[in-house]
């Protein structure tokens, strides 16, 4: 059995709870200088609300919700590594030779692919219960190849 090299490219985005997710934007573009990703602030009305660099590489994904902990332990809610389209079905062609389980303990398939519009994800864990996710922007060539 030959397993084709997979390689991230990027970590995609981080995701943050925060109780007001346009405070914490200003907050953001104040002191980082990242600005809402205006094609995906639709996304904020029940998902995260998208905050990038000015060359877009660094992402942070803004959801309502109080963070966990105290103010030295917040701690990130999970990882996304960014893929182009190839990149991304490539992770999901090893999926039948490389062991991976969701959040539900259930084996990751190619049917636990989440359309989200403008971008696809996967959504897994490690073995230690620490959240992933694989999520491409080449939202039409994954559409077109899946």
């Amino acid at each position: 059995m030959t397993q084709s090299t997979f390689q991230v490219q990027q970590i995609d985005h981080v995701e943050l709870l925060v109780p007001d997710q346009y405070e914490a934007a200003k907050w953001y573009a104040d002191v980082l200088g990242l600005h809402i990703i205006p094609e995906f602030e639709f996304w904020a009305s029940d998902g995260p609300l998208m905050l990038t660099t000015a060359g877009h590489g660094t992402k942070l994904a803004l959801f309502q919700g109080e963070p966990k902990g105290s103010r030295s332990t917040a701690g990130h809610h999970r990882v996304a590594f960014g893929v182009d389209g190839p990149g991304f079905l490539q992770f999901l062609s090893r999926l039948d030779d490389v062991v991976v389980y969701n959040q539900q303990n259930e084996r990751l398939i190619r049917q636990h692919v989440v359309d989200h519009d403008l971008a696809w994800s996967i959504y897994f864990c490690d073995p230690y219960g620490h959240l992933y996710e694989i999520t491409t922007y080449d939202y039409d060539f994954v559409q077109q190849n899946l």
